[in-house]
C-alpha cells in the first residue's frame, strides 16, 4: 500500500510539472507581464487571490461570458470575478448607464438622488434592511457593520467561524491565522456546530457584541449552513443581546433577497459588496432602523467615493433593471443543476472528487463524504486542485485557483457544455490519480 501511494504522488508530481510547463509554453506573454510587474508591485500583483504560480495569466479584454488573455487564449469565465462579475463582461444596460454617469462629470462632491434612488431599491429587496449606508468594498462593510455593533450593545467581542471570509482584515482561515485582521477580540467557532456555537455565545453574553457569519461560505469552500443552525445561531445571538450580522456579500445572490429571503431567515444587520454595484467598487451595510440611525448624529461615517457616480448609476442599473427576481431565480437553477451534472459525473466516474456549493456558486474537493466546514487539505488534495486548474485552463476554461466557480448572467447551458466535457475529460485523462 505504501509502495502504490508512493507511486500515485510520483505520478502526480509528474502530471503537475507536465501542466506547469505546458501551461508556461502557451502564455509567454503573460510571462513577461508578471516579470515587469515584480520589479513594482511586491509579488507581482495588488490583489494576492490572483496570484499563483508559475506567474498568473494576464487578461486583456472579456466580452459576456467569455474572456482573453494576453496570449491570445480564449476562455469561457466561470471565475466570475470570484462572484462580483454576476452582469459579465459587457452589459449594454450598464454600459450605457456609466456612460451617461461620465457625461453628466465624475467627482461631484454632494449628495444626488441617485445615492437615495439605489437605497430604495436595496432596502426593497433585503427584507433585514431598513435602511443602508455605502462604502466601497465588502470588507469595509464588515469592519463599519462590526463597529457599529460595539458602539449599539457598549461591548467588545465578536463571534466569527473558522474558514469564514469578511475582507481582507477580517479572514479566519481553517488553519493558521490572518496577520493583518483588524484587532477585534475574537472567538472563534466551528462552522455548522449548533452545541458549540451556542455554547460559546451563551458563554460570551455581556461582552457579547456580534455574530458574523456567512449563509454559505464562499472563500471557505462554498459550504452552505445548515438552516438549523442558522436558526440557532440567530436565537442564541438575540438572546445574549448581540447583535446577529449576516455576510451577503457573496450569497446574496442566491435569490431577489440573498440567502435571508430563501430561507427565511433574518439577519439584525446584513453586508453586501461585490456585484451589487453593477461591476463597479461597492460595499454597503444596512440593518433595523434603531442601528442604523445611530448615524444621523451618533457615529460619523466618511468615505470619498461611497456615493461615487459610477457605483450608483451601475448599481441602480444592475440591481432595478437587470437582476430582477426572474433574473436571480433562472441564475440559482442554472447553477444547481450543472452542479447535480458534475457530481453525477464524477460519482460515474468512481473519481475522488465532488462539487460543493449552492446555486451559481462552487468548489472542487478532492474528497468524499459530507462536507460540513473548512478542513485542512493535505498536500495531495493541494495538488489535485492545482492540477485541475491547469488542466481548465488548457481547456479554455477559466476558474478561481482555488477550484472555486460562480456563474455570470450571459452564461447559457449551452456555454457549460464546455466545463462539463473539460471535467469528463479531466476525470479520464487522470483516472489513475482520482482512486
Amino acid at each position: 500500500m505504501l509502495q502504490s501511494t508512493a507511486h500515485l504522488n510520483s505520478s502526480l508530481d509528474a502530471a503537475l510539472l507536465e501542466a506547469r510547463e505546458r501551461y508556461t509554453a502557451k502564455r509567454p506573454k503573460s510571462a513577461a507581464l508578471h516579470s515587469e510587474a515584480a520589479k513594482v508591485l511586491p509579488g507581482g500583483n495588488t490583489r494576492t487571490v490572483l496570484a499563483y504560480t508559475p506567474f498568473p495569466t494576464a487578461m486583456t479584454r472579456g466580452e459576456g461570458c467569455l474572456l482573453w488573455d494576453v496570449d491570445d487564449n480564449i476562455y469561457l469565465d466561470l471565475c466570475g470575478e470570484y462572484t462580483a462579475g454576476l452582469f459579465g463582461h459587457s452589459d449594454s444596460r450598464i454600459q450605457a448607464a456609466l456612460h451617461e454617469a461620465m457625461a453628466r462629470g465624475l467627482s461631484l462632491a454632494a449628495v444626488g438622488e441617485a445615492e437615495q434612488r439605489f437605497a430604495r431599491i436595496l432596502c426593497g429587496r433585503f427584507p433585514s434592511i431598513d435602511m443602508i449606508r455605502f462604502t466601497n468594498s465588502g470588507t469595509e462593510a464588515n469592519v463599519i457593520a462590526l463597529s457599529v455593533a460595539q458602539v449599539v450593545t457598549g461591548c467588545s467581542r465578536i463571534i466569527a467561524f473558522r474558514g469564514g471570509y469578511h475582507g481582507s482584515l477580517l479572514y479566519y482561515p481553517a488553519t493558521g491565522f490572518n496577520p493583518i485582521n483588524a484587532p477585534f477580540p475574537v472567538t472563534l467557532c466551528d462552522y455548522n456546530d449548533i452545541d458549540g456555537t451556542v455554547a460559546a455565545i451563551r458563554s460570551a453574553a455581556g461582552e457579547l457584541a456580534a455574530v458574523i457569519v456567512e449563509p454559505m461560505l464562499g472563500s471557505g469552500g462554498c459550504i452552505a449552513a445548515n438552516p438549523l443552525f442558522l436558526t440557532a445561531v440567530a436565537d442564541a445571538t438575540r438572546a445574549a443581546g448581540a447583535i446577529l450580522i449576516f455576510d451577503e456579500v457573496m450569497t446574496s445572490r442566491m435569490s431577489a433577497g440573498g440567502m435571508q429571503e430563501r430561507l427565511g431567515i433574518f439577519p439584525d444587520m446584513t453586508t453586501l459588496g461585490k456585484y451589487i454595484g453593477g461591476g463597479m467598487s461597492f460595499g454597503a451595510f444596512g440593518g433595523r432602523y434603531d442601528i442604523m440611525e445611530i448615524f444621523v448624529s451618533k457615529v460619523p461615517h466618511a468615505g470619498t467615493f461611497n456615493n461615487n457616480v459610477m457605483s450608483m448609476a451601475a448599481g441602480i442599473t444592475a440591481m432595478g433593471e437587470v437582476f430582477s427576481a426572474a433574473a436571480a431565480a433562472d441564475l440559482f437553477a442554472l447553477g444547481e443543476g450543472l452542479r447535480e451534472q458534475l457530481n453525477g459525473i464524477c460519482e460515474k466516474a468512481g473519481a475522488t472528487l465532488q462539487f460543493h456549493g449552492l446555486g451559481s456558486l462552487a468548489t472542487v474537493h478532492f474528497r468524499r463524504g459530507g462536507i460540513e466546514r473548512p478542513y485542512a487539505s493535505t498536500p495531495r488534495e493541494e495538488a489535485l486542485k492545482e492540477l485541475f486548474f491547469f488542466d481548465m485552463l488548457d481547456a479554455g476554461i477559466y476558474l478561481a485557483r482555488r477550484g472555486m466557480t460562480a456563474l455570470s448572467l450571459p452564461t447559457t447551458k449551452r456555454d457549460l457544455v464546455q466545463f462539463t466535457t473539460a471535467v469528463s475529460d479531466f476525470l479520464d485523462g487522470r483516472a489513475p490519480l482520482l482512486r
